[in-house]
């Protein structure tokens, strides 16, 4: 879109603000409570100073502007989570979290064979807080891993959380290797001997049998907004609102754009968000597991083609407004899990999505809290446990909230029998842990 913009850039923003002479908000776009004043951050300037240049930028722009800007991204240079951050996830509300997590990979090596090597591949591992719990279950059940050759991969973009993430699991014991320049900007050591490495791609990550993991990774893919109207299908855009200077509004393109092929010929619902960059990364993942075996699971908020408008902003544990000074605060959307079943093409196959609380129970979340719980005499963690527990499971709090979604060889399912072009790709004769109960080989 930007492309139409700068080839009739006067007069197409002319006609965009004519068109459309209100803002967007309410009934189809998602908004926080508006504060009395809008501060002006510097991501505000810039984008004000981008707008005014090219004209009106789509919501996938806007995104990855506020997101990942090299200068001025909210993911760049600070630590936004935990209580003193913008929002908090499941690693750091439970051990239990990465620790079942740690199970179901184990689960898996077993299933297809016990190889003798494999990656483990986290992509955005925020604080480390995950990989180190699911390492640690990796430690505690050396004996089954013990002629297994383990290495970390870590695709991370923000220069704070590596840092964050390189304490966590390594406590620098042994000096980091690092190198700006590289494709593996960072190399180490975790505490407990595995060799770790940072890239900034997942097209840099080796190629291998490996295990990829996405923790609230796809949700923050920039996304591409449409509205349903009587000339067809609009993408929403964001531009400057001409009746305040300093403020940022939704507007519609007043016609078609690149990015609506995106779009499934059959959709029904009249407001869509498509991630391209989510199906780019699908994609990938898909030929890797086709090629070389593993699996690859996806936890994250999401729906199976069933939301419309999901774009909002976090800013210390609340809902912020998406316009409302930039860069302060997180940006998300719900992952479109059948966006990511039709970008599998079919290479791999797919499992799910299903509730959080229904994978951790199959996973044996129950009898887990039920060992901590016996194990500890202190009152405070005891209570912590119960606390973790109910936040991850309550379907009112996580536990309907977040999906997860699994994608793996078809050889993995025996049988051979798919139903293809389906919801999903289902099991007849093999059991994979977490989308039925958990079953030791």
């Amino acid at each position: 879109m930007s492309v139409l913009l700068r080839s009739g850039l006067g007069p197409l923003c002319a006609v965009a603000r004519a068109a459309i002479p209100f803002i967007w908000r309410g009934k189809y776009f998602s908004s926080g409570n508006e504060p009395a004043e809008n501060p002006v951050t510097p991501m505000l300037r810039h984008l004000m100073y981008k707008i005014k240049s090219t004209g009106p930028i789509t919501v996938a722009e806007y995104m990855k502007e506020v997101l990942t800007n090299p200068a001025k991204g909210y993911y760049v240079y600070r630590d936004m989570l935990g209580e003193k951050g913008d929002f908090i996830t499941s690693p750091e509300i439970s051990q239990i979290f990465g620790e079942l997590l740690g199970i179901w990979f184990i689960s898996e090596w077993m299933a297809t064979g016990k190889s003798t090597a494999f990656q483990l591949v986290e992509l955005g591992p925020g604080r480390g807080t995950l990989v180190g719990d699911i390492l640690r279950v990796f430690t505690q059940l050396g004996s089954v891993l013990k002629n297994c050759d383990i290495s970390v991969h870590l695709v991370e973009v923000s220069q704070k959380l590596s840092e964050i993430q390189a304490l966590t699991l390594t406590e620098e014991k042994v000096p980091l290797e690092r190198n700006a320049g590289s494709p593996v900007y960072m190399k180490g050591v975790t505490k407990s001997g595995i060799p770790i490495s940072w890239y900034r791609d997942l097209h840099d990550v080796p190629k291998g049998y490996s295990f990829y993991l996405a923790h609230e990774f796809f949700d923050v893919l920039p996304v591409h907004k449409f509205q349903k109207t009587p000339q067809g299908w609009r993408e929403v855009f964001v531009d400057i609102d001409p009746q305040v200077s300093d403020k940022l509004r939704f507007v519609l393109a007043p016609s078609a754009t690149p990015a609506e092929a995106f779009i499934q010929h059959d959709e029904t619902r009249d407001h869509v968000e498509v991630c391209p960059d989510a199906g780019v990364i699908i994609e990938e993942l898909s030929q890797r597991i086709a090629l070389t075996g593993g699996a690859a699971l996806v936890a994250d908020y999401g729906h199976d083609g069933t939301k419309t408008d999901t774009f909002r902003g976090f800013c210390d544990h609340k809902l912020h407004d998406v316009l409302i000074a930039p860069g302060t605060a997180d940006l998300t959307a719900d992952v479109d899990f059948s966006y990511l079943r039709r970008m599998a093409q079919g290479k791999v196959a797919s499992l799910g999505p299903i509730k959080q609380h229904t994978f951790l129970k199959n996973m044996g979340i129950d009898v887990r809290l039920k060992v901590l719980l016996d194990k500890s005499n202190e009152p405070s963690v005891r209570q912590q446990l119960l606390q973790g527990y109910d936040m991850l499971m309550n379907p009112k709090k996580m536990g309907e909230r977040f999906n997860f979604f699994a994608l793996l060889p078809h050889q993995r399912l025996q049988g051979g029998r798919y139903q293809r072009n389906a919801r999903q790709s289902k099991p007849f004769a093999s059991v994979v842990a977490g989308f039925s109960e958990l079953a030791w080989q």
